[in-house]
């Protein structure tokens, strides 16, 4: 069982950067998910990854997350086979992720 001790407070993400293909990182935009279907905010947060190391956590809602290409400016949908969902995500790096501004609330 993982589990992740808080190092920092928790701040809003839109973007995250991954590899879906070897060699090949791109961006997609990150989303919460509740359990009624609807979109709610992704967050970032430092955590100690069960003395792995420092890690930065993604998560969401209830759901987990959901990730589409950052081009798609299509609805958040489960039918959407472009779009995808995870519990969470782990990225090593900040720059690896996109904060929310101020002015995307």
């Amino acid at each position: 069982m993982r589990v992740f001790h808080d190092l920092e407070l928790p701040q809003p993400v839109s973007q995250v950067r991954l590899a879906r293909d070897v060699d090949q990182t791109e961006w997609y935009d990150v989303t919460g998910w509740t359990t009624a279907g609807t979109p709610c905010p992704a967050m970032i947060q430092k955590v100690d990854d069960s003395g792995e190391g420092v890690a930065f956590l993604i998560y969401g809602g209830e759901a987990g997350l959901r990730m589409r290409p950052a081009a798609q400016r299509a609805s958040w949908q489960l039918e959407d086979l472009t779009q995808w969902g995870e519990p969470f995500l782990l990225v090593s790096n900040l720059s690896d992720a996109r904060l929310v501004r101020a002015s995307d609330d």
